[in-house]
């Protein structure tokens, strides 16, 4: 049983991971928490470290990892995660963990969104909708905040993204030429796409010859976020 400035602590830092990729310093943490001196961080460190909710790594600066997440505080986050901005389509396998799903157990591993079905085919009506959380490993994620969706159909196969895959995006409004994106267009379909830009236009390319390259204006297409990882089950 954590009490409630550990929680805070841990929450701190995971959202300052997430979002950074490095934990905070003594000092932001001394700040967050409005303690006086870093001795209390210290000790609410030690008392983390001592559950096995966190670990610091020798010989590297502000080197904290965080193990895992107690029950009430994976789902304090879950409930932020379902104000996110992207117009995910309705999914979500029925027979599927809901999204209370299992704390991080093991080391290294995060639990995220399954935010539902993104199209990578024709596509469908966007919808958000938060089914059910997904473990993912650490190492597969950088700055900012994350989420996975579960990809429906066959455009981009020859990206290696196929039908039944879940994709790990990394929610982003900027996206560079090539890059593959979770694509908003028109504020009511979101696809999985590679986007090109020129000359004031978006073209939205498939990886499947079967597939044509969509060509919007601009201001119809939103960046909700960009590839960062693929998760097969065979």
């Amino acid at each position: 049983m954590l009490t409630k400035k550990q929680l805070d602590l841990l929450e701190f830092i995971h959202v300052r991971v997430q979002r950074d990729g490095v934990p905070p310093s003594f000092d932001e943490m001394k700040e967050a928490l409005d303690l006086r001196s870093k001795s209390g961080i210290h000790r609410l460190i030690t008392a983390l470290e001592e559950r096995g909710f966190i670990r610091r790594l020798a010989h590297r600066a502000r080197a904290l990892e965080i193990l895992k997440m107690p029950d009430a505080l994976s789902q304090k986050l879950e409930k932020k995660a379902k104000g996110f901005t992207p117009r995910i389509v309705d999914g979500g396998r029925p027979d599927q963990t809901s999204p209370a799903a299992m704390p991080v157990e093991s080391e290294g591993i995060v639990n995220l969104p399954m935010m539902g079905q993104i199209a990578a085919g024709v596509p469908i009506e966007a919808i958000a909708h938060a089914s059910r959380n997904v473990a993912v490993p650490y190492t597969m994620l950088g700055k900012g905040e994350h989420y996975a969706l579960e990809v429906k159909g066959d455009s981009m196969i020859d990206a290696g993204i196929n039908d039944g895959d879940v994709v790990i995006i990394r929610e982003t409004t900027t996206a560079e030429n090539g890059d593959i994106v979770v694509a908003l267009v028109e504020d009511q379909e979101a696809t999985l796409k590679k986007l090109r830009r020129s000359n004031g236009a978006i073209a939205l390319e498939a990886a499947n010859p079967a597939y044509e390259t969509r060509v919007f204006r601009d201001d119809q297409v939103k960046v909700q976020g960009r590839l960062v990882g693929l998760i097969r089950t065979y």
